[in-house]
């Protein structure tokens, strides 16, 4: 049985709010949108040269940076650990939220 910290969610926009909820801080935010930047530019550079090497770099980037902005700025658990897909999946649209300037920073 889920406790209170891991209800179970029946849809991503059921979810969604939940995951901003745990993204208050400018900081986390902030940390969040440099990791899947970075996390991008390595799967670029996967792509460019053929290196495998750049997808474990680009995880460690792109979950690296999130999980830092909420240990140390957001002072919470992230939602990959209890929602993993549904956390990916936040992760990106609030990230196309910021870059398009429906979110801030």
């Amino acid at each position: 049985m889920p406790t209170v910290l891991e209800k179970k969610y029946t849809s991503f926009s059921e979810f969604y709010p939940y995951y901003l909820s745990e993204h208050t801080t400018h900081a986390c935010r902030e940390m969040h949108f440099a990791g899947s930047t970075l996390a991008l530019a390595c799967l670029f550079a996967l792509f460019i040269t053929q290196n495998i090497w750049w997808l474990p770099i680009g995880l460690v980037c792109g979950y690296g940076f999130a999980w830092i902005g909420h240990y140390v700025f957001e002072k919470n658990r992230p939602a990959t650990f209890s929602h993993p897909f549904y956390s990916f999946m936040g992760d990106w649209v609030m990230y196309w939220q910021m870059l398009s300037g429906q979110a801030s920073f």
